[in-house]
């Protein structure tokens, strides 16, 4: 299975520096228009994710490159992942060939600390080689708990030094030496917040399903493990072990929308994102994986794009739990009133406004677009539903758009079978295809009688089978007995 998702790694990684290979590079706008504060939003992460994320914003914000390219140096400096080191510079510079004299030269800004990268190096080889003699000396010894924790401290090391398939390739290893189910669960969690790291979508369901079996597991064993205890004590042992399995099951409903996301099955995300439970849940993950307000735009932007309006009350605006992640982005809230309340014009100012904010995060990037799309054409059909007729001068108005862009917009949506109407362009009105109730009625009877018959024939041929089966065949020039009259009868060839 390691071997498989390594080379998944490898495909996606490919994928990836196809897309950009001849494009031009992302411009995003920072303004009045499109407010964002790099230090405000980076302050939610740390480690990996937090150089991760400047990386992207070097590659797509010119305004924003050279402030990330200090935090970045800054914060790759606290780590011992060299590699991740080089890869700043390595991606600053092809962002100034890409971008020309829109950012600063490299040289002007930060210098390459030889030294610490040979110095890291060194310490890194020597706790490489120390962790493999722990191993080695442990297999010789067939210590099936000691094998499996210098199999894990190995995962987090080369984890820690930017090797994530070697890390992978360890992680899974200790499976076969785990003894109990939390071990496993240990694993699979290591495993989840790699893949994550990775932004290997399409194999953290895998791991997901395995680490709730095992949570599954861990929870029965804890309820029935150890002496009983006094009624107050055993409450709160219970207490806990709730809490325990409720932060659990919540990074895992994180992992799940994100593997949702990852491979734009937007509904699913949303459905997912909105089960996870307290923020409190994920204080483990808020900074070194995902923010709180990150799961408050990925399920809002989702649920917007696939959701009717109902549900998107019951699910989001009257969720408590949920509530807790969109006080972390204000605007969301903003956003969601502006949608239940028909005011789409305003919606889509905020989906334009924030629109670099959600550019920027390294999960929706590849989504925004697509998500935005489908947002403004579900309101579009909303806004008609009602009409038999309507301007389209009054449309454009609604929405904010010119009449021309009212028009593709309308055009591509009959054209897709949403919207049934046409549009009348002389006079600028868009109307709905009138249909004939007495007819669509007829043929709705029709079809009805026609299921009816056929389903009569099913039954009727099965009847006859059950008949013909109370009749034994007997053997040749003898009479048979029918179970279904009690009397002997002759079979005729014709029976069967």
């Amino acid at each position: 299975m390691d071997v498989e998702i390594i080379e998944e790694e490898q495909h996606l990684a490919q994928v990836q520096s196809l897309r950009s290979a001849g494009k031009r590079p992302m411009r995003l706008p920072v303004d009045d228009a499109h407010p964002f504060e790099l230090e405000a939003y980076i302050s939610s992460y740390s480690g990996r994710t937090y150089v991760e994320r400047l990386l992207h914003i070097m590659s797509v914000c010119p305004t924003l490159a050279p402030q990330a390219l200090q935090l970045a140096i800054a914060e790759a400096l606290k780590g011992r992942d060299t590699s991740l080191y080089r890869e700043i510079f390595s991606r600053y510079d092809r962002a100034h060939v890409e971008l020309g004299d829109e950012i600063p030269e490299l040289s002007a800004l930060a210098s390459f600390d030889q030294q610490w990268v040979e110095e890291t190096n060194a310490k890194n080889q020597a706790e490489r080689t120390k962790l493999e003699v722990e191993l080695k000396t442990y297999s010789s010894n067939m210590i099936k708990e000691s094998i499996r924790m210098a199999h894990r401290d190995l995962g987090d090391f080369y984890r820690s030094i930017g090797d994530l398939s070697s890390a992978l390739k360890h992680y899974t290893k200790s499976r076969e030496y785990c003894t109990t189910s939390q071990h496993v669960l240990d694993m699979c969690m290591s495993v989840v917040e790699l893949l994550m790291e990775q932004r290997n979508y399409s194999h953290i369901a895998t791991y997901v399903f395995k680490a709730e079996a095992a949570l599954e597991s861990v929870s029965i064993v804890k309820a029935h493990a150890g002496p009983e205890a006094p009624a107050g004590a055993a409450q709160i042992q219970k207490e806990k072990r709730n809490a325990e399995r409720e932060k659990t099951q919540t990074k895992l409903d994180v992992a799940t929308g994100l593997s949702h996301l990852g491979q734009s099955n937007y509904e699913k995300a949303a459905n997912t994102f909105l089960k996870v439970g307290p923020v409190k849940g994920l204080e483990e993950w808020s900074r070194k994986l995902i923010a709180p307000g990150d799961v408050a735009i990925y399920a809002t932007l989702c649920a917007l794009a696939t959701f009717p309006r109902p549900l998107i009350r019951s699910q989001i605006l009257e969720n408590d739990v949920f509530g807790m992640y969109i006080e972390q982005e204000p605007y969301i809230r903003e956003l969601l009133e502006s949608y239940m309340s028909n005011r789409f014009k305003n919606v889509l100012e905020i989906l334009e406004r924030y629109s670099t904010r959600h550019h920027i995060d390294i999960h929706l990037h590849f989504h925004v677009v697509a998500l935005t799309n489908m947002i403004r054409s579900k309101a579009l059909v909303m806004y008609f539903q009602p009409f038999s007729s309507i301007r389209l001068e009054r449309m454009g108005q609604a929405f904010g758009w010119t009449m021309e862009e009212l028009e593709q917009e309308v055009v591509s949506l009959i054209q897709s079978g949403e919207i049934k109407a046409r549009v009348d362009r002389q006079n600028k009105i868009l109307k709905a295809k009138e249909t004939d109730q007495r007819a669509a009625l007829f043929a709705k009877a029709i079809k009805s009688g026609q299921e009816m018959q056929a389903t009569n024939r099913k039954l009727l041929l099965r009847m006859r089978l059950q008949q013909a089966d109370l009749v034994v065949k007997p053997p040749k020039g003898q009479t048979g007995y029918n179970y279904s009259t009690g009397h002997p009868s002759e079979l005729l060839s014709g029976d069967y």
